[in-house]
C-alpha cells in the first residue's frame, strides 16, 4: 500500500464514526475497526521490503524552496512503531466498544482515537522534520481531546490542560531545535540529516539543537522533571490510557530519540543528559508507583519508570543499549496494554480502582486475575516472561555503564529501580487479587464478556510466547535495532535468550525480585513513612508556576492591553518612529540618484482634495455620517491616484471595496447615535496629535527617501514582468501575481475573509438569541423615518442595471488574466449588484428570491481554490502551480485556457459569499417589531392602487 494512503487512512476514516454513530454502537466501532485494519494490512504489504533491509520512500514536493515536502519513509524502526500503533489500536477499539457506557458518545470517542492514531503513524513515517513537527503537534491536540473526553470530570479537564501545556511547550522548543538542525545540514529531510553525523556534531549550534530537541522528547515521554503530567492523564477512559501508555503518545519521544540516535549518540552531551534523565525517571517513577492506591495511577507511574529505563538505554550510546531499548519497547507495549485493560476491567466491574477497597478478586474474576498476573509478573522481570529478558539486558548494560566517573552509580540505581518495580508489581497482584473475598465491594465484581478480556488475553499470550521462545522475535528486533543505529550497527548475535549463565545481571535481577518481595512485606510501615514525609508535589509546583506566569502576564498586559485602541496605536506608532529614527541616526543615507519631478495641476488638485478630506475627517469625525462620507471621498481620491499612476487593477479594486465598505458601514451606523461623544481630554488629544504628526512626517521622510533612491536589493518587479506570461500565461502582471506567484497568500486571504464573515454571522446569532434581541426589535429611531423606504425609482433602476452589472462582472472576470480585472474585482462588482437589490426592496423581499446559502458559497470558493492548488500535485508540481494552454474551437479564434481561472473562480465565490453573508447579518439585526416585512418590491406601487380601486368598484356594484 502507498505510504501516503497508509497515513491518510486514519484521518479520512475519522469522518466515519460520527456518521455511523446513529447506526448503533457496534456499527460505530465496526467502521473504526475496519479503518484501522485496512491501515494495518496496508502496513503489512510493506513487510517483505522491510525484512529485505530496504527503506520504502514516498515524496511529494510541496514547497521545496522552504524545505517543506510531504516526504515519508518506512524503515525497520518506522515499521516497528507503526505495527505497535495499529496493532494495539485494533485491540483497543474492540476493548473500547465494550468498555464505554451507553451514555458515552462513541462516535466522538472513535473520531478522536483515529485522529490520534493517524498523527502517531505520521510521526513514525515522516522523513521531513517539518512534516514530523506537524504530526507531533497533532498528537498533542488529539491527546487533549482524548484525555478530556469525559468533560463532566474536573480532573479530566485538568489532566487534558496539563498534558497539552507540558507537551505543547516541549513541542515549541523542539521546533527550534529541528530548525537549527535543518540549517546545519542544509536540508529538512531526515534521510539526509542522518547521513551528516560528523557535520552536525562539529557545528557550534549542536548543543542548542540537542537540548531543544531533547526538551520535546522528554516532555512527550514524561521524563524527569516533566513526568508529572502523565499520571494526571489517567482521568481519561481506560482505553485511552492503555493506548497512550503502551504504543502511542508517550512512545513518541522515545521514537524520536531512537530516530536521532545515529546523529546525537556517542557525544558526552547526549550521554550525560539522556542517561541521567532516564535513570532518575526510572527510580523516581518506581518509588512513587509503589505507594499509589489507585490502580491506574500505579500503572501510570510504572510507565514513567519504564520510559526512563528505555531512555537510559538509549542514552548509553552503545549498540547493545539500543538493542535492549528496542526489545523493551516491544515487551513494554504488550504487558502494559494488558495491565491497563485489566485495571479497566476491575474498575468496570467493581466500580472502584482503589486497591484498599479491593482484594480477593482471583475467586470472583479468575480470567482477569490470570491475565493481570501474567502481565504484572512480566513487568516485574520474572523468568519465562518477556519482561525478564529485556530487563536483564538493561541490567547487563547498566553493569558496564560508567556515569560521572562512577562504576557503581548506574548499576545500583538500576537495581533499586528494578527492586521497586518488582515491589509495585507484587502489590498490584497481591492487594488486588489475592487474599479473602470481601463483602464491601462497591459493586459485586465478576469477569466481563469476551469483548473486554480477549484483547488483553491476546497480549498476555504474546508475553508468554516471547518469554519462552525469544528466538521468534530475535531477528526482527535485530532488524529494528540496526535501523536505529544506521551505519553504527554492531550487535551481539544470539543474545536474546533465557539463560546467559551466572552473570552480574542475573544477580542484580535476583536482588530486585527478592528485594521487591521484602519491600512488599514492609509496605504498611513504609507507607506510613511515605505519607508523613514532606515531599514536593510536582502538580502543586506546576500549578504555582502557571499561576506565577499568569500574574506576570497580567502585570505586563493590563497597562498595555486594556481595550483602548488608541493606546495600542500610540504605542505601536511610537515604537516604529523610535526604530526608524535609530536606523536613520546610526546608519548612512546614500545620495539621491534621481531628481524631483515637477507636479502638474491635476495631481496637485487631487492631492489638495485628498488632504482637505482627510483634515475634514479629523476635525468632524464626531459626526458619524459626515465622517463616513469623507472616508468615501478619501477612498475615491486614492482610486483616482491609482488611475493617474497607471494602476487600473488597484483603482478598480479600491473603488469596489470602497463602495461595498460604505454600504456595510451605513448599515452598521443604523445602530449608532449620530454623534460620537467626547471621551478624550484636551491634553490627550494634543498628545495624539503630536504622535500623529510625527508619524506622518516620518512616513513622508521615508517615502521621499525611497522615491529619490534605488532599493538596496533588486526589485522583484522585474522578475514578475519577465515571467508573467511565460510562467503564468497572462499579460496582466497584477492578476498573475495574485493567482500564481503569490497564490498561496491569496488563498490565505480568502480564507480569512470567509472567517471574518462567519464571525459576523456568529455574533449576529448570539445577539439575536439573547436579551439584546428584544432591545433591537423594540428600539425607537431617534429621527423620523421616510414613509417610502423602498422608492419606486430606486427599485426600477436597480432592476434595470442588475443584468448589466452581472454582465460587466462576468466580463471583468474573464478578462482578468490579460487585462485589468479578475475574480476579486468581479466578486465585488456582483456583490454590489446584489446588495443594491437588498437596499431597493428590503431584506425580506430580496432574501425570499435570492435563496443562496452564503456559508456554502464561501466554502465552495475556498474548496475550488484549494482543489485547484492540489491539482498541481498530480502532475508533479508544487501546490498552486498554474498551467495554461491554447485551444481553437471553430469558428472561434484561438483562446487561452488557464488553471488560474479556476483559482480565480474560488476567489470570486469567496468574495461574493463573504460580502452577502455580512450584509445578511446586518440586515437581520436591522429588523424592528413595529416594521412589517415588505411583501412587495416597493412601498408605493400605482398598479396595486389601480387593482385595489377595481376591486372596490366590483364590491359596490354587487
Amino acid at each position: 500500500m502507498s505510504l501516503f494512503l497508509l497515513v491518510a487512512l486514519p484521518f479520512f476514516g475519522a469522518l466515519l464514526p460520527g456518521i455511523m454513530n446513529s447506526a448503533g454502537r457496534s456499527a460505530c466501532a465496526g467502521v473504526t475497526f475496519t479503518v484501522s485494519l485496512a491501515a494495518f494490512v496496508g502496513l503489512l504489504t510493506n513487510l517483505p521490503a522491510i525484512l529485505a533491509g530496504q527503506t520504502v520512500m514516498a515524496r511529494i514536493d510541496w514547497m521545496p524552496e522552504l524545505g517543506l515536502n510531504f516526504t515519508l519513509m518506512l524503515d525497520g524502526l518506522g515499521f516497528f512503531f507503526a505495527f505497535l500503533i495499529l496493532g494495539i489500536g485494533l485491540l483497543i477499539i474492540v476493548y473500547g466498544r465494550n468498555y464505554l457506557s451507553r451514555e458515552d458518545n462513541m462516535g466522538e470517542f472513535f473520531t478522536y482515537l483515529l485522529l490520534f492514531q493517524g498523527a502517531m503513524v505520521g510521526i513514525v513515517m515522516s522523513d521531513n522534520i517539518l512534516l514530523l513537527l506537524v504530526f507531533w503537534e497533532l498528537t498533542s491536540l488529539a491527546s487533549f481531546l482524548l484525555i478530556g473526553y469525559w468533560k463532566h470530570l474536573a480532573e479530566g479537564r485538568q489532566g487534558a490542560r496539563m498534558a497539552l501545556t507540558v507537551t505543547g511547550m516541549g513541542g515549541l522548543s523542539m521546533i527550534g531545535g529541528m530548525l537549527i538542525l535543518g540549517q546545519i545540514v542544509g536540508s529538512y529531510d531526515l534521510s539526509v540529516i542522518l547521513q551528516n553525523r560528523e557535520a552536525i556534531q562539529a557545528d557550534p549550534m549542536f548543543l542548542p539543537a540537542l537540548v531543544l530537541i531533547l526538551l520535546g522528547c522528554f516532555t512527550k515521554s514524561a521524563q524527569f522533571p516533566f513526568h508529572f503530567w502523565l499520571p494526571h492523564a489517567m482521568a481519561a477512559p481506560t482505553p485511552v490510557s492503555a493506548y497512550l501508555h503502551s504504543a502511542t503518545m508517550v512512545k513518541a519521544g522515545i521514537f524520536l530519540m531512537a530516530r536521532m540516535w545515529p546523529v546525537f549518540s556517542g557525544t558526552p552531551e547526549w550521554f550525560y543528559l539522556v542517561t541521567s534523565a532516564g535513570l532518575i525517571t526510572m527510580v523516581l517513577g518506581a518509588v512513587i508507583a509503589l505507594f499509589k492506591h489507585d490502580l491506574k495511577s500505579l500503572l501510570a507511574f510504572s510507565t514513567v519508570s519504564h520510559l526512563g529505563l528505555i531512555t537510559m538505554l538509549l542514552g548509553t550510546g552503545t549498540a547493545f543499549g539500543a538493542l535492549a531499548a528496542v526489545f523493551h519497547i516491544l515487551n513494554h507495549a504488550t504487558f502494559k496494554a494488558a495491565l491497563f485493560m485489566s485495571a479497566g476491567i476491575v474498575d468496570h466491574e467493581a466500580h472502584t480502582r482503589d486497591i484498599r477497597r479491593l482484594g480477593g478478586l482471583r475467586h470472583l474474576m479468575p480470567v482477569t486475575f490470570t491475565i493481570a498476573t501474567v502481565a504484572a509478573l512480566s513487568m516485574a522481570g520474572i523468568p519465562l516472561l518477556n519482561g525478564f529478558l529485556s530487563k536483564e539486558m538493561m541490567l547487563e548494560e547498566a553493569h558496564h555503564t560508567v556515569l560521572f566517573g562512577s562504576h557503581w552509580l548506574v548499576p545500583v540505581m538500576a537495581t533499586v529501580g528494578s527492586l521497586f518495580s518488582a515491589a509495585y508489581c507484587f502489590r498490584f497482584i497481591g492487594h488486588t487479587f489475592l487474599g479473602p473475598v470481601r463483602d464491601d465491594y462497591p459493586h459485586k465484581p465478576h469477569d466481563p464478556n469476551a469483548g473486554m478480556w480477549l484483547p488483553p488475553a491476546l497480549l498476555a499470550v504474546l508475553v508468554v510466547v516471547i518469554g519462552v521462545a525469544p528466538f521468534l522475535v530475535q531477528d526482527f528486533v535485530f532488524l529494528v535495532a540496526k535501523a536505529v543505529m544506521g551505519d553504527a550497527a554492531v550487535l551481539k548475535t544470539k543474545y536474546i535468550k533465557i539463560w546467559h549463565g551466572l552473570t552480574p545481571a542475573l544477580y542484580m535481577s535476583l536482588i530486585a525480585v527478592f528485594g521487591g518481595l521484602a519491600v512488599l512485606m514492609l509496605f504498611k510501615p513504609l507507607s506510613k513513612i511515605w505519607e508523613t514525609t514532606p515531599r514536593p508535589e510536582a502538580k502543586v509546583i506546576f500549578e504555582a508556576i502557571i499561576a506565577a506566569f499568569v500574574r506576570l502576564s497580567q502585570v505586563l498586559t493590563h497597562p498595555l492591553h486594556n481595550g483602548s485602541f488608541t493606546r495600542y496605536a500610540m504605542i505601536g506608532v511610537i515604537a516604529m518612529i523610535a526604530a526608524g529614527y535609530h536606523a536613520y541616526a546610526t546608519g548612512t543615507v546614500a545620495a539621491p540618484v534621481r531628481a524631483i519631478q515637477a507636479a502638474g495641476p491635476v495631481p496637485i488638485a487631487g492631492w489638495a482634495m485628498l488632504v482637505a478630506a482627510t483634515c475634514g475627517l479629523v476635525i468632524m469625525h464626531r459626526q458619524r455620517l459626515l465622517a463616513l462620507i469623507l472616508i468615501g471621498i478619501v477612498g475615491l481620491m486614492v482610486s483616482v491616484g491609482f488611475v493617474y499612476l497607471s494602476a487600473p487593477d488597484l483603482a478598480m479594486t479600491q473603488f469596489t471595496v470602497e463602495v461595498v465598505t460604505i454600504i456595510l458601514l451605513l448599515l452598521a451606523l443604523n445602530f449608532l447615535p449620530n454623534q460620537t461623544p467626547v471621551e478624550s481630554t484636551t491634553l490627550r488629544r494634543t498628545r495624539d496629535a503630536v504622535v500623529s504628526v510625527a508619524a506622518g512626517l516620518a512616513t513622508f521622510g521615508l517615502a521621499y527617501h525611497y522615491l529619490l533612491r534605488d532599493f538596496i536589493d533588486p526589485s522583484i518587479s522585474e522578475f514578475h514582468l519577465a515571467n508573467s506570461y511565460k510562467g503564468g500565461g497572462g499579460t496582466n502582471v497584477v492578476n498573475v501575481i495574485l493567482v500564481d506567484f503569490r497564490g498561496f497568500d491569496t488563498f490565505g486571504e480568502i480564507i480569512v475573509l470567509g472567517i471574518a464573515a462567519l464571525l459576523i454571522y456568529a455574533l449576529t446569532e448570539t445577539l439575536l438569541s439573547g436579551p439584546v434581541r428584544r432591545r433591537l426589535l423594540n428600539r425607537v429611531p431617534d429621527q423620523p423615518r421616510s414613509g417610502d423606504m423602498h422608492p419606486m425609482m430606486m427599485v426600477v433602476v436597480t432592476r434595470v442595471i442588475m443584468p448589466v452589472v452581472l454582465l460587466v462582472g462576468f466580463y471583468i472576470f474573464m478578462r482578468g488574466h490579460n487585462e485589468p480585472g479578475g475574480g476579486f474585482i468581479a466578486g465585488l462588482i456582483v456583490s454590489i449588484a446584489v446588495v443594491m437589490q437588498y437596499m431597493a426592496s428590503g431584506f425580506s423581499w430580496a432574501s425570499a428570491r435570492l435563496k443562496y446559502p452564503y456559508h456554502g458559497v464561501i466554502g465552495a470558493g475556498v474548496l475550488v481554490a484549494g482543489l485547484t492548488g492540489i491539482g498541481s500535485w498530480f502532475v508533479g508540481k508544487p501546490f498552486l502551480t498554474s498551467d495554461f494552454t491554447y485551444v481553437r474551437i471553430p469558428p472561434f479564434h484561438k483562446f487561452e485556457l488557464a488553471t488560474a481561472a479556476l483559482f480565480d473562480l474560488g476567489v470570486f465565490l469567496a468574495v461574493v459569499g463573504a460580502v452577502m453573508l455580512s450584509l445578511e447579518s446586518f440586515s437581520r439585526l436591522a429588523r424592528r417589531a413595529d416594521s412589517a416585512e415588505n411583501e412587495h418590491p416597493m412601498d408605493i406601487d400605482p398598479s396595486r392602487a389601480v387593482s385595489a380601486e377595481g376591486s372596490t368598484d366590483m364590491k359596490e356594484g354587487n
